[in-house]
């Protein structure tokens, strides 16, 4: 009864301090869309981290983490790379530029045609894959933790996953329906701040049933170690070379991460807002990764399924209260990431697509309007894929379809990853060279899987992405820029704080290799 209501004051609160960001007829659409281009550091950090982090990393991360140890944290702590990267070049040049989406970056640099073809090509991926996942494994992953709890929801496990799946949805796009930018930012704060809360109470209580921090290297060396031979079935050492692209990707191209940054109240305060973010983290890596390892080292290989991992420590070790806890951390896992990717969706439809096609005159109003039309969309998208999902996953347990998600978003991804490293590396480049270099990633890629089946996606993400740039750059290369002029250092102490981000990530991979 009392995690019961522990969870009923959590969504009463996120309902609360949604309202209260509500905006009205009168407001902008940089209001609702960007937060007045307001946001302060600590705002960006904790909502950026609270949106990229999901339930699935709980479940299968943490399952990961029990079979392959350490090197599932390369993961979470390499996303300093891509944060680097957004820091120090990107952000400059999109505030720089004050630009609402990215896909307004890509129209300057390359041209309406690719920028039109980026935008829909996210805003298909967003409304379906990104958000019907992010709601299926969030509502599995709180269903798998806490079936007896939720049994009040329906007797039937599909049913009450189901259920969950609507509520939880239906609650995010109501909230980010009426607030924007702003109400998903001061929600994903608090969101944040239960999910940390969650994750390190478990954290803390598996290495304690383990015997303590020095009994991860006395009982479980084989799984202390961030790099595995490159002829490892699933994340040999070489994967890292395919992650370096894809947290490009993720980091320096993608709307609903971007967002807060491009809302910042300044280069400086988007900056340590995003290095802050990556400071954090490297504290998910430990409390998503350690206790799966702990659990290795309670129980040996006698789980039967790794997934199992997080729910046999939650039900196990935990106390009334702190099952409560967890639970809404879960569930702010989902919602945080859930509302974030609601509010880009709005914003690149309203503004890459309404205003400048269907609309050219649209006034704020008709842009919001526009915008929350498009939540309520992608609302019915998510959930027609979400339960795809769920169907997929109960047909055929034992199915590695989040694997064959991620090679449907590297379709697309790779190519993204061509484009937006081309708008930066070339001065007016060749727009017709660009989308061959776009374009042939698809081909590439279907190429390289019918070559090398058993190749690791991550690394086959490499061979496509460097290869697309290597054909963009041998048509303009008479017009590459130098990539060190770039470069923007708002402040001496966010250079130093970039700096030992950069340098501790050495260090880390030099210990733990």
């Amino acid at each position: 009864m009392l995690d019961f209501g522990i969870v009923i004051f959590y969504f009463v609160l996120i309902f609360f301090v949604a309202l209260k960001g509500k905006v009205t007829n009168k407001s902008s659409a940089d209001e609702y869309f960007l937060s007045n281009r307001n946001l302060k550091w600590y705002s960006i950090a904790l909502s950026t981290i609270a949106t990229n982090i999901q339930g699935y990393q709980f479940l299968g991360m943490m399952g990961s983490a029990y079979l392959f140890g350490l090197a599932q944290a390369n993961l979470e702590i390499n996303a300093v790379q891509g944060i680097l990267i957004a820091t120090f070049i990107f952000v400059p040049i999109f505030l720089k530029e004050r630009i609402t989406t990215i896909t307004e970056f890509i129209k300057i640099k390359l041209g309406d045609k690719i920028a039109l073809f980026y935008s829909l090509s996210n805003i298909a991926l967003f409304s379906t894959v990104t958000l019907g996942a992010a709601l299926f494994w969030g509502a599995y992953a709180a269903e798998m933790v806490f079936g007896e709890q939720l049994s009040f929801l329906h007797e039937n496990r599909i049913v009450r996953i189901s259920i969950l799946i609507v509520i939880l949805g239906l609650f995010s796009a109501i909230y980010t329906y009426l607030g924007g930018l702003n109400a998903v930012v001061k929600t994903d704060i608090i969101q944040f701040s239960i999910l940390l809360l969650g994750g390190v109470v478990v954290c803390l209580i598996a290495v304690n049933e383990l015997g303590g921090w020095n009994q991860l290297y006395i009982k479980t060396p084989e799984k202390m170690h961030l790099h595995l031979p490159s002829d490892h079935s699933t994340l040999p050492w070489t994967h890292l070379l395919g992650l370096f692209f894809l947290n490009i990707n993720y980091w320096c191209a993608n709307q609903t991460v971007m967002q807060r940054a491009l809302a910042a109240k300044s280069v400086s305060h988007a900056q340590s807002g995003l290095m802050i973010g990556g400071l954090i983290k490297y504290l998910m890596a430990i409390i998503i990764v350690i206790p799966g390892i702990a659990l290795y080292g309670i129980l040996g290989d006698s789980l039967a399924e790794p997934d199992l991992a997080f729910p046999y420590l939650v039900k196990t070790y935990l106390p009334i209260g702190l099952k409560g806890i967890v639970l809404c951390g879960l569930f702010a896992s989902l919602m945080s990431t859930v509302d974030s990717t609601f509010n880009s969706l709005a914003t690149l439809w309203s503004v890459d697509i309404y205003s400048k096609y269907i609309n050219k005159n649209a006034s704020d109003y008709q842009k919001i309007k526009s915008g929350r039309r498009a939540i309520l969309f992608s609302f019915f998208t998510a959930l027609l894929m979400s339960m795809i999902l769920l169907y997929l996953k109960f047909d055929d347990p034992d199915s590695a379809f989040t694997h064959t998600l991620n090679n449907l978003r590297y379709y697309i991804n790779c190519g993204i990853v061509v484009l937006i490293c081309s708008a930066i590396l070339f001065f007016k480049p060749t727009k017709n060279s660009i989308l061959i270099a776009f374009l042939i990633t698809i081909p590439l890629n279907i190429l390289i899987q019918y070559l090398f089946p058993e190749m690791n996606y991550f690394l086959r993400a490499f061979w496509v992405i460097f290869s697309g740039i290597m054909i963009a750059l041998l048509l303009n290369l008479n017009k590459i820029q130098n990539i060190f002029k770039l470069i923007y250092v708002s402040s001496k102490k966010n250079l130093i704080l970039g700096f030992f981000l950069l340098i501790s990530l050495i260090i880390i991979h030099f210990i733990f290799h």
